[in-house]
């Protein structure tokens, strides 16, 4: 018998400083971000990661739907190095390479004890 499975979870960071070569983010670890074995779910700690680059590249954390110049994600390359329960996961994201028409920004994520969860690579190509 197929039956239907329905995951549900709930993603929210905050930026805690930006400069036009630096940003840095934090995010609580809750329930809704959890996998089964009770720590942080790989694809929300990659995507806490991605858009803690994308508002590198955009140069502001404000984006609008539908705008020109935002910062797609054409590659990603993430290794996850360890994991946490609970507590806060910090990102900080700083340009590999700067560039006109595509951008490539590495962003480290690191727990509550400053141990290293994750080093996250991802590339951009600004919309038109």
């Amino acid at each position: 018998m197929n039956e239907s499975v329905r995951f549900q979870g709930s993603l929210a960071f905050s930026i805690t400083a930006q400069t036009p070569e630096r940003v840095d983010s934090e995010m609580p670890v809750q329930a809704g971000i959890l996998n089964p074995f009770g720590v942080v779910q790989a694809g929300a700690m990659l995507w806490f990661a991605d858009v803690t680059a994308t508002a590198l590249v955009l140069g502001s954390p404000h984006a609008e739907p539908g705008m020109r110049g935002f910062p797609l994600a054409i590659a990603l390359h993430a290794s996850f190095l360890a994991n946490q329960a609970d507590g806060t996961l910090a990102a900080t994201s700083t340009f590999v390479r700067k560039g006109r028409t595509v951008s490539v920004v590495r962003t480290l994520v690191r727990g509550t004890s400053g141990k290293l969860l994750a080093d996250v690579t991802t590339s951009h190509v600004l919309s038109r």
